[in-house]
């Protein structure tokens, strides 16, 4: 048996209930739509010209999915900061979203002050601790997010919140046309997909457990277009951190123009190379038709790839098909190298480091 098969061999492994967290981003979904919702918001958001989203990590994950679907979408600039400093058209007609799950990231703190000073419109989102405290002593608005859908505490598993609370602010905000009906489609083509990949489905049925072993020992480089580039980041996000594995992403079409040629070398690396191509019949035809031209190229330079064609209908629901498939994918990786995918003891060294 397939040690994806095996439950005992995955609770043993998986401490944190990383699992719980991948399994619950339906519930996530809906728990965030439906709590920023009910706030209380100022008028006056709606009147912004720009929009920045200052985070970190997994708190900044939300931002570059939303950022993906601009062009398609939001009726104003949009800008997602992963730095100490707003950019310097930030002033009274920007709605800055600050966006630090822990509450404690001196990113996004630092931006936060900034905001006040360019008397900025300020909306923040957190669990809780310092960036909460910051909302309250400014009489800010905020989604203070309850993680009872995210077991793991983990601020990468928290995916669902951090996009769809971004989603729901710039609409009611009306930076943003979306509808009720199509966050419920979204809800409900996760828990569908969930149901396709989850544990007790075995791995000569399961695609994420297929996928997630020709991804083991190898360096994935993940190409995506589009809409689907800021899914694709989660993917890259959460090989790092849950898988513990080097991983790339590239967008195509730019890639066309440079990284074909640095296939070549270094020779001996090419084993360890593994690409990963997101196709969708949402893309602009011209980038469509590059896909299996650039997958030929992949192949005559001796490197292995696979494809994932995105399947369900609309745009919106691609992207959150794309998030809930990598989340299985780099679980189920983790359990392959015989790791825990919770702790991240590098980022708590670097921030103890910092902090000294």
């Amino acid at each position: 048996m397939s040690v994806l098969d095996d439950l005992q061999y995955i609770n043993k492994l998986d401490k944190s209930n990383v699992y719980g967290s991948v399994v619950a981003l339906a519930d996530q979904i809906k728990d965030a739509w439906t709590s920023v919702n009910k706030l209380e918001l100022p008028k006056e958001c709606a009147l912004a010209k720009n929009v920045v989203l200052a985070g970190m990590g997994g708190s900044a994950l939300g931002g570059r999915v939303v950022k993906s679907l601009a062009g398609d979408r939001l009726r104003a600039p949009f800008e997602v900061v992963n730095d100490y400093h707003l950019p310097a058209y930030v002033g009274k007609d920007s709605l800055v979203i600050l966006s630090s799950y822990s509450g404690t990231t001196e990113e996004v703190l630092s931006c936060g002050n900034q905001a006040l000073s360019k008397q900025a419109g300020i909306f923040v989102i957190a669990t809780g601790a310092k960036l909460q405290a910051f909302a309250q002593e400014n009489s800010l608005p905020g989604y203070i997010i309850d993680p009872r859908f995210n077991p793991s505490n983990q601020p990468r598993m928290a995916v669902g919140y951090a996009i769809v609370a971004v989603l729901a602010l710039l609409a009611r905000c009306e930076f943003i046309y979306l509808r009720q009906d199509e966050m419920k489609n979204v809800e409900s083509t996760v828990r569908g997909f969930i149901q396709e990949f989850i544990i007790e489905v075995g791995e000569k049925d399961n695609l994420a457990k297929k996928i997630a072993a020709r991804l083991r020992n190898k360096m994935a480089i993940l190409v995506a277009s589009e809409h689907l580039v800021g899914a694709a980041h989660v993917f890259k996000n959460q090989l790092n951190e849950n898988s513990k594995t080097f991983s790339a992403l590239f967008e195509l079409p730019e890639l066309n123009h440079n990284l074909m040629e640095g296939l070549r070398n270094p020779a001996e690396a090419k084993r360890f190379w593994h690409f990963l191509f997101f196709e969708s019949d949402s893309y602009f035809e011209s980038v469509s038709k590059r896909y299996k031209i650039t997958e030929d190229v992949v192949n005559r330079n001796e490197v292995g790839f696979s494809v994932y064609k995105l399947r369900s209908p609309d745009k919106l629901e691609q992207i959150f098909e794309l998030i809930t498939l990598g989340s299985f994918i780099n679980f189920y990786l983790a359990m392959l190298y015989g790791i825990d995918p919770a702790p991240i003891k590098w980022v708590d060294y670097f921030k103890q480091e910092l902090s000294v």
